[in-house]
């Protein structure tokens, strides 16, 4: 039985340092998104392909990201 609650437990913190390393990422590609002018377009990653798209619509998909990789965190903390 032990040996099942240390492996959900590294299980848990492997899933947390994911995590944590993700929200890293998205506040860095919004932190280089918002130092670009506004006028420059970006190449933003759908899938397996890039698409042309606004700064602003970029930054606005990163947050969106970031906001739902910070709700993970805070549910695995919860829990």
């Amino acid at each position: 039985m032990a040996y099942s609650t240390s492996s959900s437990s590294s299980i848990a913190s492997d899933l947390k340092a994911h995590l944590i390393k993700e929200v890293k990422s998205h506040e860095v590609a919004i932190a280089e998104l918002n130092s670009l002018s506004s006028s420059r377009a970006v190449y933003q990653k759908n899938g397996n392909i890039f698409f042309r798209t606004t700064n602003q619509k970029a930054t606005a998909s990163e947050q969106k990201h970031l906001d739902v990789t910070k709700r993970k965190l805070e549910m695995l903390n919860i829990s």
